[in-house]
């Protein structure tokens, strides 16, 4: 009982804190919605800084919905019983032990996301439709649920085969061949991913302006980075948010641009967003945290290893079976939960990898250009320019725009 109660005091808690913290967010941004901060009254105009702050509310409003499903999720699935449900028709429909783990852990992954569905199609079809964002039909809806649905049957029921194989049969150091074959699976989906799962989705075009191109080069060769070449994706088929990123690993690398960045921002004002994103690499910021999040999956699986063997890990939980598929759906289940205080220092460290990539770029590209493209972002993305501190401090990646703005200001 002490480990249940453990489990539901952690899982009140994030789901109160999630939604005391969307609250603020939704309270800040409504209440600074008539004014625009000084740093940005040239380029955003009022009525688009109110529009930031009433899609910032919207957006925060769905989100509180979308944690209370979560929590209520968990607890059926854990101490409601729907584990113990899903496991005993399992068993009915299969004989082998392996078979019977895949289809309880895949039952779990397709009803996580028949829950997460309709707060998706209201942020699509509702919200960013509201704002102007929206570009998808439903039928391209619809295409992409299937495609996505194959891609993830093709990929992830191989995936949790050969866990659960290795889980079973490779003795005391299971935890340590399975943290290997994952490493080398997330590696593998890195190198693949551009190549051959994005084009299912979106159109990836070489770049056709020479001019833009021609600079974008000369930019590359004074970072010193090797490209696979520099492409334009279709991003206007499905929204007007405007992005840029960089996949695949040594020279193989491509540099991507949505076709809604490029209408945005002037040329010079695009490779001050491109010497950015080269300071990541720069910097190291991309190899720094794919090493953290192995060295974080090696000692999780290793936790597993001390947990598996231990009733009140499942009678904890609300589980009468124990098999390995269920502990590992279980601890999957329940990290976030133990992590979910960890969030503000890794939000923190990535903020902090966010100022070494502006200061970057500003060697390269002068501060001004640089300034200018994230304001335009900011505006045409309706990123709310007056976050609340304590959401923003928990959660965002990215510094506040204020903050962000002012230090490229003394650059």
């Amino acid at each position: 009982m002490t480990f249940t109660y453990i489990f539901l005091f952690l899982l009140i808690l994030s789901t109160l804190t999630e939604i005391y913290l969307s609250i603020r967010q939704n309270a800040s941004a409504l209440k600074n919605q008539n004014v625009v901060p000084s740093d940005f009254k040239k380029i955003v105009k009022p009525k688009d800084h109110k529009k930031a702050a009433l899609y910032t509310s919207a957006k925060a409003k769905i989100n509180i919905l979308g944690f209370i499903a979560q929590g209520v999720f968990l607890y059926l699935l854990t101490l409601g019983g729907l584990i113990n449900y899903i496991n005993e028709l399992a068993l009915q429909f299969f004989d082998n032990e392996i078979l019977q783990g895949v289809v309880l852990i895949f039952s779990v992954i397709i009803l996580s996301s028949i829950i997460e569905a309709p707060l998706g199609l209201i942020k699509t079809f509702v919200i960013d439709e509201k704002f102007g964002f929206n570009k998808m039909t439903l039928s391209l809806y619809l295409s992409d649920l299937v495609k996505q649905s194959l891609v993830s049957i093709i990929i992830m029921l191989p995936v949790i085969f050969i866990a659960l194989w290795i889980f079973g049969n490779l003795g005391d150091y299971w935890w340590f061949w399975l943290w290997i074959f994952l490493s080398i699976f997330n590696v593998t989906m890195l190198a693949i991913y551009p190549l051959y799962i994005a084009p299912i989705f979106n159109k990836f075009k070489p770049m056709e302006d020479k001019k833009l191109k021609a600079k974008i080069e000369q930019l590359l060769k004074k970072c010193g980075f090797e490209s696979d070449g520099l492409f334009v994706m279709n991003g206007s088929l499905r929204s007007t948010h405007g992005n840029a990123y960089f996949t695949g690993f040594g020279k193989a690398k491509r540099i991507v641009f949505f076709d809604t960045l490029l209408e945005k921002l002037s040329p010079n004002e695009i490779l001050a967003v491109l010497a950015h994103e080269l300071g990541h690499f720069a910097h190291n910021h991309v190899k720094k945290r794919i090493v953290f999040l192995f060295v974080l999956s090696f000692v999780g699986l290793y936790f597993l290893d001390l947990l598996k063997s231990n009733d009140w890990f499942y009678l904890g939980l609300g589980v009468e079976s124990q098999t390995n598929a269920i502990a590992l759906l279980l601890f999957f289940l329940i990290s976030p939960l133990f992590l979910f205080f960890v969030r503000p220092f890794m939000a923190h460290y990535s903020r902090k990898n966010e100022y070494e990539a502006d200061a970057y770029a500003c060697k390269f590209t002068p501060a001004k250009d640089l300034k200018e493209s994230l304001i335009k972002l900011y505006r045409d993305n309706a990123s709310t320019l007056t976050p609340d501190k304590l959401y923003s401090n928990f959660y965002d990646s990215h510094p506040p725009a204020m903050a962000r703005i002012k230090a490229l200001v003394t650059k």
